[in-house]
């Protein structure tokens, strides 16, 4: 018989992908959860004549709504919630509705007489990490849960996931989900890309690999020892960036020259900023065998081919001119850094750390970041990473133990 999943936030970039993956392996009956949107609709009406899937139109904050499509699951994904850039406008929102998503999902869980035959799974975030810059720039699911100041995104996904590991479930996990990399993230533009500092780092996922993911860890075969622990997410080695890094492959990406030449380097904040490289990063991969370990430089390429044609035409766009469009984000009331500079002081201070350390900055060589070794084997011999504890399926991987 068919094994039936219950999956949230199916319309979003990590669900959308992972409902793709699940429906074209053909032996799941898939239960969604949607808001009852035009743009929800437009993306499941065309599922309406499919016996396998079931679109519960509906909300997380509704308890009715979640008990329905928990009700006889073999599997709850819970991937929906509220995430940036929402999620930075209306912070205390996303507090709300993230963590009451999480207790209606659990709830609804531990009221089936089958609960113990469940395997329930959370989307959690390297946002739980909170700020980790250099020298502080590896580490494993271990690390502390201590989110970045203002960050009330990261305290959703901590609050959330306690909630998950102190249900008393038989079969539970929290993947904690990193930056995922997908076409649309080249022409994403708001003023929170300026709250990354350039000389941080971030071990991106891609949505294809984390889609996978999604499908990989309701199949049969995964091994019992798998569940009641947290695992990070990400792609693997290569997809180990610095921030600058990826600014300068996002921009490349749309034929843009590098940031030296369309950013000003006070613009980004220097500290307050979740992102590592991890340990363990290979933990998740050795059990679900997700990653398709597609060479980054081509992955960026796939990106730029996917875009709307006209994107295509950015390379004629002079720097002058790039900067003048990128210039508002910077100054947003309320949101930009450079409006803190002057408007709001216990943010700047949290993002900059002095006003020393903010006027400081007087080129792109005080803010790049140094050459980091992205081996962890050659990471570890020069002295970049302090002992690391045997990530080969280890007990040590549930921080909740």
């Amino acid at each position: 018989m068919k094994k039936t999943v219950f999956l949230t936030g199916a319309t979003g970039n990590m669900g959308w992908a992972g409902f793709q993956e699940l429906y074209k392996k053909g032996k799941f009956n898939i239960r969604l959860l949607a808001r009852d949107s035009r743009k929800n609709h437009k993306m499941l009406d065309r599922y309406a004549s499919d016996p396998s899937v079931t679109v519960i139109w509906g909300d997380l904050t509704r308890y009715e709504d979640v008990l329905e499509g928990v009700k006889g699951s073999d599997y709850v994904l819970h991937v929906g919630g509220m995430v940036s850039p929402a999620a930075d406008y209306y912070p205390e929102k996303t507090l709300k509705v993230n963590v009451t998503a999480a207790e209606n999902v659990v709830k609804a869980v531990l009221a089936q007489p089958d609960k113990d035959d469940m395997r329930v799974v959370y989307i959690g975030s390297v946002a739980q990490y909170g700020d980790r810059n250099y020298p502080r720039h590896w580490g494993d699911v271990n690390e502390p849960q201590t989110p970045a100041k203002y960050d009330m995104y990261a305290l959703s996904k901590i609050r959330s996931e306690e909630v998950f590991a102190k249900a008393g479930f038989k079969r539970w996990v929290s993947l904690r989900q990193s930056g995922i990399l997908y076409p649309g993230i080249l022409k994403v533009v708001n003023p929170t890309a300026f709250h990354v500092p350039v000389a941080g780092v971030l071990e991106w996922a891609t949505i294809e690999d984390s889609g996978r993911l999604l499908a990989q860890v309701c199949e049969d075969w995964v091994p019992e020892e798998f569940w009641n622990r947290c695992y990070n997410i990400s792609s693997g080695e290569q997809y180990r960036m610095t921030n600058y890094e990826f600014e300068s492959r996002l921009l490349d990406g749309l034929g843009l020259p590098g940031p030296e030449k369309v950013f000003e380097p006070q613009w980004f904040a220097l500290q307050n900023f979740h992102g590592m490289w991890y340990t363990d990063a290979d933990d998740l991969e050795n059990y679900l065998h997700f990653r398709a370990n597609t060479p980054i430089d081509e992955y960026f390429a796939t990106m730029k081919s996917k875009l709307p044609w006209f994107y295509s035409l950015a390379f004629l766009a002079p720097a002058w001119a790039v900067k003048m469009f990128m210039k508002p984000y910077a100054f947003e009331k309320g949101m930009g850094t450079q409006w803190w500079v002057e408007h709001d002081q216990e943010k700047f201070l949290a993002y900059y750390g002095s006003r020393e350390a903010y006027e400081a900055i007087k080129s792109w060589d005080d803010v790049r970041p140094q050459p980091l070794e992205k081996n962890l084997e050659k990471a570890i011999a020069k002295g970049e990473v302090g002992p690391v504890i045997s990530s080969e399926h280890s007990e040590s991987r549930n921080p909740y133990k």
